[in-house]
């Protein structure tokens, strides 16, 4: 007997059961699965409903001559699996060719859209595959953290060039760094980079400026961001105007005045749009209600940090640095933030980005980010994530795509308390054929973080298209690195991981009982299997201490080697405790030693000589 509602889910890409980290089954409840249809705007609460949302939309797929998406090779031509009939291809530079039958002519690098009677197909030419990238290493470091404890402030992004120039004389080929995504700064709690308000627009705090007030081990942000806040507007009643700022208005166009105008908004009515009057809930009325003088200081704080953006990854090449700046890309967007203000029809809505559940989060993880909804990102052609990939790479020929298994399936959970989330699959091929047509424009290299619960398929997937995928030390501790794949970057951990330090001494573990995220029985178990673990990884890297984990890094077999600051540095604590807000310094340790100074210290000059002696 057919169940609508199930078969409705699954044709929405629902899926109907998953296996979780720990070998369990666990299937998709109906509730769950109503939940998961109202964030794509499908409501429905009988069989009845089901039945008729399913029946039209089958009726909807039947009538198309083409599916909604075509993968082409770039300047060949291509033939359709089935006769349109006559067509018109909008091209992505703006040009129309018109024609007839299967036969396409050859397209160019990008996303060009296909109409034929009422349908439309997106057309994506994209290369086969990307290019496997030298062998090479470079260092990740927090950005924020790049002032030592006695400096005032947060790092900025003159920190960030001098700390990027001094490993580029040690013989680092990249330089990563955290997110730096448009945040809130309104709100000075909300520290993580990782929970953006608009990943196409900089965050304007770090702009240089000379701007810093408390010392000490941790970033105080209550402090810090009002002050620097206050230093960024005092500078911009200064400036008289420059041609290259009307320039960058000009070229950024309306996208740049709407999100100029959400944060001169946020200033008067809050954070969260959400919150805000019914009559500013539309961007384009919106717009029109804001001063112009606060649009263009807000216009003018994203032209200053394109400019010394751009002007570091300048620096950095040219003083060597093979990719120079490593991005991060974060997976998703906040629910209430400048992006989903401006496009309200790409993301679900009343749930959010997560990951199910595992023996250190017995209840899963929620993450508060709005996913791209599969659905509404086809009907769109695909721009959104096509423009937010661009802009990442206008100023890295590196790009990390944290938790790039969303882009096979994303772990929904609903808002509502208590409703477990579910896995919704997306439009893979399609996406990395996405990321392949930007990072080939960009002459770029892209890792996908391909860690957790990881799809069948996907890092094959990855591999065959010349998407990088990672490597862990900690995670791979029976594999010799050697073995591992050259399509991948080998690092030992990550910002969500324990340090080297950290790990052998099952901190991170020891940190969820202190908080109470875990009781004692399974910190004692954890504690007794990571220290079965260090003994395994001792044996594989020749030690435990940072010398031997940095020579089997520097003898992987993968083709980019990632090291991490504070694993140089020695530092036990991590960067991020998972699952946590407060209970944790989350995003605000700072680094020992100077950025600056990074370059010169003996423990990078170590790491650099092992890997320029595996040939790195």
């Amino acid at each position: 007997m057919t169940d609508p509602i199930a078969d409705l889910a699954t044709a929405l890409g629902i899926l109907p059961r998953y296996t979780d980290q720990m070998g369990g089954i666990r299937e998709t409840g109906r509730e769950t699965a109503r939940a998961l249809m109202a964030a794509m705007g499908v409501m429905v609460s009988t069989e009845t409903e089901a039945g008729a949302h399913l029946a039209a939309r089958r009726a909807e797929e039947a009538a198309r001559a083409l599916p909604r998406y075509v993968i082409l090779t770039p300047d060949a031509p291509a033939r359709l699996s089935a006769d349109p009939g006559a067509w018109v291809i909008d091209h992505e530079d703006g040009q129309q060719t018109e024609g007839r039958g299967p036969d396409l002519p050859p397209l160019p690098l990008g996303l060009h859209v296909l109409h034929a009677g009422d349908c439309e197909t997106t057309l994506l030419a994209a290369p086969a595959h990307l290019p496997l990238p030298p062998r090479g290493w470079g260092v990740t470091a927090p950005l924020w953290g790049l002032r030592p404890p006695e400096r005032a402030g947060f790092a900025d992004f003159e920190d960030l060039k001098r700390s990027g120039l001094s490993l580029a004389r040690a013989g680092a080929g990249f330089f990563g760094i955290n997110p730096i995504h448009a945040c809130f700064p309104t709100e000075p709690g909300w520290a993580s980079p990782y929970s953006p308000s608009h990943r196409r627009r900089l965050n304007a705090l770090y702009i240089a400026n000379g701007a810093g007030v408390a010392t000490g081990p941790l970033v105080d942000y209550a402090s810090e961001i009002p002050a620097k806040r206050a230093a960024l507007r005092a500078a911009f009643e200064t400036f008289t105007g420059h041609s290259d700022f009307d320039a960058f208005r000009a070229a950024e166009g309306a996208p740049l005045t709407q999100f100029a105008a959400h944060q001169a908004l946020s200033e008067v009515h809050g954070a969260l749009w959400t919150d805000w009057p019914a009559t500013l809930h539309d961007p384009a009325s919106a717009v029109r209600s804001v001063p112009p003088d606060r649009v263009r200081h807000h216009q003018w704080l994203q032209w200053m940090a394109h400019r010394q953006l751009t002007e570091t990854q300048a620096a950095l090449t040219g003083a060597g640095m093979r990719h120079g700046l490593y991005l991060d890309l974060a997976v998703g967007t906040h629910p209430a933030g400048a992006e989903t203000w401006a496009d309200r029809t790409s993301f679900a809505r009343g749930v959010s980005l997560g990951a199910p559940p595992d023996p250190f989060a017995p209840d899963g993880q929620r993450w508060s980010l709005a996913p791209f909804d599969p659905q509404a990102i086809m009907r769109g052609h695909f721009a959104p994530l096509a423009d937010t990939l661009r802009q990442q790479l206008r100023y890295a020929k590196l790009l990390r795509i944290d938790h790039i298994l969303g882009f096979d399936r994303a772990f929904w959970v609903p808002d509502q308390v208590g409703l477990p989330g579910a896995y919704v699959a997306m439009p893979r091929d399609a996406m990395l054929a996405v990321v392949r047509i930007e990072a080939a424009r960009a002459g770029a290299t892209v890792i996908g973080e391909d860690l957790g619960n990881i799809p069948d398929g996907l890092q094959g997937a990855l591999a065959e298209t010349g998407i990088l995928g990672c490597r862990l030390l900690q995670f791979e501790r029976d594999t010799p690195p050697e073995t591992y794949p050259a399509p991948t970057l080998a690092a030992f951990g990550t910002h969500d991981l324990p340090t080297l330090a950290g790990w052998a001494d099952g901190g991170d573990i020891r940190a969820r009982n202190a908080i109470g995220r875990i009781g004692d029985d399974t910190l004692h178990h954890g504690l007794a299997g990571r220290a079965d673990d260090a003994r395994a990884f001792a044996a594989m890297a020749g030690g435990n201490d940072a010398g031997a984990m940095h020579a089997a890094l520097a003898r992987a077999g993968s083709a980019l080697v990632a090291v991490q600051i504070e694993d140089v540095l020695e530092m036990a604590e991590q960067t991020n405790l998972p699952g946590t807000v407060d209970e944790y310094p989350n995003w605000r340790r700072k680094l020992p030693v100077a950025g600056e100074a990074l370059g010169g210290d003996a423990r990078l000059t170590n790491v650099a000589d092992a890997m320029r002696a595996a040939g790195r």
